[in-house]
């Protein structure tokens, strides 16, 4: 127990060490600016409390006691009013260069942040974002992420100020009276101990607050995009109960954190007041007493001093429900940056070549239509080239998205260049999966997947991908123009080549009649077109790329039968001489295959053309003509 205890409570020491970490790296010469004019800040503070004790000596006694004359004891004075204004005049300087440095530092480090956790999280498996929802992952972009504005700019500038004073104020009034100053600790013992007990209590509903607003955030994103779902069914009071119930719970815990966190403020308060009267009593029969040389000059500045000490604890806990939750939030985002990256140790590229008369490769920098992959041997640093023709083989593959469930047992399977694999299947049967170990965005347990004749695990993830169109069923469109999205299969494509994706795909028609043509913007997730359009526009997205390898996943799924006719002329010419992979439910899409295979519970049961399935009148017969063996 005393492990795990230690455990917790050097946590939060680490989050807010790893969160300065990003300031103080990316802005180290500000850093040191803004800690120059603390020091200065509280230094001048501390030193104007004890020019009160200099008065009352120096001055105003010995002219009571006619010492001094009035004359020259008011042209010293005025002198040394002039010094400690101009010492105050440096203090407000010091103070509003640091407020102007930190609006800087801080806007700066939260962009670098966020700069830092979108590079992260584009290396981020799919695995990591089928187990996140994506309300919550955006919530750690917006609200987390702006907790700790308050946590750079307010907070620790306020504790490294607040430690600078505790030390100044602390030397000052030990040289007045370490007698008087010892009683002054045990009382700011006492308010310590009681901060420090509920701001321990209060942190662990700050992170379960966090994660309820991200369970917030991500439902309503969630119904926001299920909306018209929602209103066909009728579960708008469904909704709203399942809301109120997240709603609650994010209350209760907002309710219980704040609740402890805001006990603090009084308690110090008081305290502080409370160590106020107690040094007063005990530092005015010093004084009377004479004990240790202590007079009413030095009680006088003791007493401000003791008002400035306490204000620092008075301060933290105004200061504490803003970073315990900022403490939360810096959690989340850690976590999100700790998640492990997507692992790719492979070495073998895909690269332009030109090919010469008898068939030898040679890599080259411009683009020649010819594609290779550079396979470099460790062993005798050697370097061969491949030519990308589209050849895959399966090799007894299983694999499981867990370790102790298996979804594909012992697939076996090999697709030719130019060939058409078509998989068929109920729904859950493991065909979509297939295709997901083809682009590596899972790995499999155990056999072999080989492209080429090399071993895909070899070949750099980015590389395989670029060599493979892909449509899925769920179509994606990015906010901008229609040209825009086509494109995004190909960064440098030109106009033209966009516009022969589209005709190839069927959709240069309809997309001719939009308002402003290639240049009609799209927003919303392609919510200005339906889906069929949406459709035909991932389907261009692929042909433009121009890949040797396609990947239909539902491709026509949301296609209308006209549209369909349309767009399976522009597949055929699409798919001629490139092998493809087709996923589909309606299988009249599917008879010219060159194989199909029908799967069942992550097995190939049969395999075969159209024609020979049905001869064989098997599941796929089944399927095809809705009639029983």
């Amino acid at each position: 127990m005393s492990d795990n205890r230690a455990k917790k409570s050097k946590a939060p020491l680490k989050t807010l060490g790893r969160t300065l970490g990003f300031v103080i790296k990316n802005y180290p010469v500000h850093c040191v600016v803004v800690l120059i004019c603390i020091i200065v800040s509280a230094m001048v503070t501390a030193r104007g409390t004890m020019f009160t004790k200099e008065l009352i000596n120096d001055y105003i006694q010995p002219m009571l006691d006619g010492d001094l004359s009035s004359d020259v004891g008011f042209r010293e004075l005025g002198h040394r009013i002039l010094l400690i204004a101009l010492m105050y005049a440096a203090g407000v300087f010091a103070t509003f260069l640091l407020n102007r440095l930190m609006v800087y530092v801080t806007q700066g480090t939260l962009k670098i942040i966020r700069d830092t956790l979108f590079e992260h999280m584009e290396k981020l498996p799919i695995s990591y974002f089928d187990r996140n929802e994506r309300g919550d992952i955006m919530s750690i972009y917006t609200n987390d992420t702006d907790t700790l504005r308050q946590l750079i700019s307010q907070s620790v500038p306020n504790m490294i100020s607040n430690i600078s004073t505790v030390i100044t104020v602390l030397t000052s009034m030990i040289i007045l009276s370490p007698l008087l100053t010892l009683t002054a600790l045990v009382v700011v013992a006492v308010a310590t101990a009681i901060t420090r007990m509920l701001a321990g209590k209060s942190a662990k509903y700050f992170r379960k607050r966090q994660k309820n607003i991200g369970e917030v955030n991500a439902f309503i994103e969630e119904t926001v995009e299920g909306q018209r779902v929602v209103k066909v069914f009728t579960h708008e009071d469904k909704i709203m109960e399942a809301f109120d119930e997240k709603n609650e719970r994010l209350y209760d815990s907002t309710r219980l954190a704040n609740g402890l966190a805001n006990v603090v403020m009084p308690i110090m308060g008081n305290l502080g007041y409370l160590n106020y009267v107690v040094v007063a009593i005990v530092g005015g029969y010093l004084a009377v007493a004479g004990v240790g040389g202590f007079s009413i000059a030095s009680l006088v500045p003791f007493l401000q001093f003791t008002r400035q000490f306490n204000m620092p604890i008075s301060q933290f806990s105004q200061q504490l429900n803003s970073i315990i939750m900022a403490l939360a939030g810096a959690e989340r985002i850690f976590a999100l940056l700790d998640a492990p990256i997507e692992e790719d140790e492979g070495y073998v590229t895909l690269v332009n070549a030109r090919e010469s008369e008898d068939g030898t490769l040679t890599e080259c920098e411009e683009r020649t239509g010819v594609w290779a992959w550079k396979h470099p041997h460790s062993a005798d640093g050697t370097v061969t080239y491949t030519r990308l023709r589209g050849d895959i083989v399966f090799e007894h593959v299983d694999f499981g998205y867990v370790p102790e469930k298996t979804v594909l047992h012992d697939i076996s399977l090999y697709a030719r260049p130019g060939e058409k694999i078509a998989f068929v299947g109920a729904t859950g049967a493991g065909k979509t999966t297939i295709t997901n170990l083809i682009n590596r965005f899972y790995d499999i347990q155990n056999g072999k997947i080989r492209y080429d004749g090399i071993n895909i695990q070899k070949i750099r993830k980015s590389d395989l991908r670029r060599s493979l169109g892909v449509v899925l069923q769920d179509t994606h469109l990015f906010t901008g123009t229609v040209a825009d999205n086509i494109r995004y299969g190909k960064l440098d494509a030109t106009d033209e080549e966009v516009h022969a994706a589209a005709k190839l795909a069927g959709a240069d028609y309809f997309i001719s009649h939009l308002p402003n043509g290639y240049d009609t913007e799209i927003t919303g997730d392609g919510a200005n077109l339906s889906q069929g359009q949406r459709q035909l526009i991932a389907i261009a997205r692929a042909a433009v790329a121009d890949p040797p390898v396609l990947i239909l996943d539902e491709a026509t799924s949301s296609i209308d039968t006209r549209t369909e006719a349309i767009v399976q002329r522009g597949m055929d010419s699409l798919m001629e001489g490139r092998t493809v992979f087709v996923i589909a439910h309606r299988l009249s899409t599917v008879k010219n295959s060159s194989v199909i295979m029908v799967l069942s519970d992550g097995r190939i049961i049969e395999r075969g053309s159209h024609d020979s399935l049905l001869e064989d009148r098997g599941v796929y017969y089944t399927l095809y003509t809705g009639n029983k063996k």
